[in-house]
């Protein structure tokens, strides 16, 4: 066995990342996040990349076989590990809490079901249990056939307003303060409304290699008030289809937007081979029939 270690670089890691999580997914045990999880927040205007340099990889020869990073905020630390290799999780407890943001303290590990190896080595160490909750998860093998009030379509993805999404997902995320749009001219990058919508919400987010913004899902009123979007990452590999994220503008809620555009997710995603679809905490999943998934539980040192 030949173990090497491997700080994370932005810029030619990302496939290397993707890849490894794409296939120790596992669905029923746990394990960690999917692929978009990580990929999603690299690509977001809220996530600080400052320290992605923390992040590392270990391999056993060229294999990818575990992976600490954080999210968001960056106190927060993940794991990913290969099924065979949960002997490493001292050594990723340790690196998490040696080397791993923890501003004021602040530093809490984020374990999964199937995880129970990190939750011994963290338990060791002082850690303790101050949180959990479940995401749901919604199984293909149920019927998920919500209907769109009257009034409202589905925008056709040629005739995506960027503007109108940006300002749908400012509004749907209860942002404060009003939208006041962007100056196209000054980006990182040149502006193009390819890029932007592939950046889900504009163009200040940067366009992901693994995102698959063709089957995202835009809802109108008659108007042409966009009301409801709805992210969707295609990993085929995992027969996973990746909801992320799902936002309605206040004046559009309780009207059953969101609920519709899951269904036309389903019977779009079910045809392609999907088994099933993410979701999120809310009551609301679990209402129209999404089950146990994710369970995540959040552990920190008194």
């Amino acid at each position: 066995m030949s173990m090497t270690t491997k700080q994370f670089q932005l810029l030619s890691d990302v496939n290397l990342v993707w890849d490894f999580l794409v296939d120790i997914y596992d669905r029923e045990n746990g394990g960690g996040m999917a692929a978009p999880f990580f990929e999603h927040a690299l690509q977001s205007s809220w996530m600080d990349l400052s320290y992605t340099f923390l992040d590392r990889l270990w391999l056993d020869g060229d294999k990818v076989v575990a992976f600490v990073y954080y999210e968001s905020p960056v106190t927060d630390i993940y794991f990913n590990v290969r099924k065979g290799y949960e002997f490493l999780a001292d050594e990723l407890i340790d690196y998490a809490m040696t080397t791993m943001p923890n501003w004021e303290y602040k530093q809490q590990l984020v374990l999964f079901n199937g995880q129970e190896f990190l939750k011994e080595a963290a338990s060791k160490r002082g850690f303790q249990m101050i949180n959990e909750f479940d995401d749901r998860i919604f199984d293909f093998r149920n019927e998920l056939d919500y209907k769109l009030p009257d009034g409202y379509h589905f925008v056709e993805q040629e005739d995506i307003d960027i503007d109108k999404l940006a300002k749908l997902c400012w509004d749907g995320f209860d942002h404060d303060g009003s939208f006041d749009g962007w100056d196209k001219e000054d980006q990182s990058y040149e502006w193009t409304p390819a890029k932007s919508y592939k950046g889900v919400i504009g163009p200040w987010m940067s366009p992901s290699p693994h995102a698959t913004p063709e089957f995202n899902l835009v809802i109108a009123d008659d108007k042409e008030d966009y009301g409801c979007f709805s992210g969707m990452w295609w990993v085929p590999e995992n027969h996973l289809a990746y909801m992320e994220p799902l936002c309605t503008a206040p004046k559009h809620r309780r009207k059953g937007l969101a609920a519709a555009a899951l269904s036309k997710h389903y019977h779009r995603m079910k045809a392609l081979g999907a088994t099933h679809m993410t979701g999120g905490s809310n009551p609301f999943y679990e209402k129209i029939g999404y089950e146990k998934g994710y369970h995540w539980t959040f552990w920190k040192k008194p």
